[in-house]
């Protein structure tokens, strides 16, 4: 099972670890374009802060954010699953998990990042700002940037079971399943179930619970009929929508009507 996550906006702090080592990253295919993407983000950064400001989306309050980017290169280094935070990552509290539960999720979850394409949980690396929306000025739009470096390199990193993809529709541009994999592939939307409508913080911190009732039972369905039988069986409501055609994801609706 290979599960698709969002990064978090907000981060915690880098702390005083070894610095960062693109190389020693996963999905080493990524290297050439991480360091690409690095180098634009700290020359911009270094520069006009109201420019690189404007250009990251920061509002005045986020000042702060640009200077820490033009220091990625020499910052302390964290695991991933450590440096992201937010509703999502508040609800799988991955810290918490078992010690196979923890194996399971370095194995299984693949974040994705305007900065990095995508990284495990376990991938060392410094707080930063840079969402997949970002245009930097020598690349363009993130989104579209990584698209040829994630086509070579994810459909090997997907195997041959699930693809469970939790990701919003910004990091979804990145990569998008194709042919066979697409068809082992699973979207996930959560619903509130008296209004049938998508709400943030319904949806961030159900997807977290659901990835942590999965590596917690240490269940990994081998594709999307699979993984509503077992989502049923461990609590969930949850509507299903086979594709309409061959090498198409399903779409999954989890109805919840309050978050504990």
């Amino acid at each position: 099972m290979l599960v698709l996550l969002p990064p978090s906006e907000g981060k915690a702090s880098s702390g005083r670890g070894a610095p960062l080592k693109l190389e020693s990253l996963s999905l080493p295919e990524l290297t050439a374009a991480r360091e690409t993407v690095l180098g634009e983000l700290v020359e911009l950064c270094a520069g006009d802060e109201d420019k690189a400001r404007d250009v990251l989306g920061l509002s005045e309050g986020l000042r702060g954010e640009v200077a820490k980017n033009t220091g990625l290169r020499t910052a302390g280094a964290r695991p991933a699953g450590e440096i992201y935070t937010g509703v999502l990552y508040d609800a799988l509290d991955l810290a918490s998990l078992d010690t196979a539960a923890k194996r399971r999720a370095a194995r299984s979850l693949l974040v994705f990042s305007g900065l990095w394409g995508a990284v495990r949980v376990t991938d060392r690396i410094p707080s930063y700002r840079c969402s997949m929306g970002v245009k930097l000025p020598g690349l363009g739009g993130l989104g579209a940037y990584w698209r040829a470096p994630m086509a070579a390199a994810l459909p090997e990193v997907a195997g041959d079971g699930l693809v469970l993809d939790l990701r919003s529709s910004a990091y979804a541009a990145a990569w998008k399943p194709k042919g066979e994999v697409a068809g082992r592939t699973a979207s996930v939307r959560v619903l509130h179930a008296p209004t049938r409508k998508v709400v943030s913080h319904f949806n961030k911190a159900t997807k977290g619970r659901i990835v942590r009732s999965l590596l917690a039972a240490g269940i990994a369905p081998k594709g999307p009929a699979e993984l509503v039988e077992a989502l049923r069986e461990l609590g969930y409501v949850v509507e299903a929508r086979e594709p309409a055609r061959a090498g198409t994801p399903w779409t999954l609706d989890v109805l919840v009507d309050e978050v504990h």
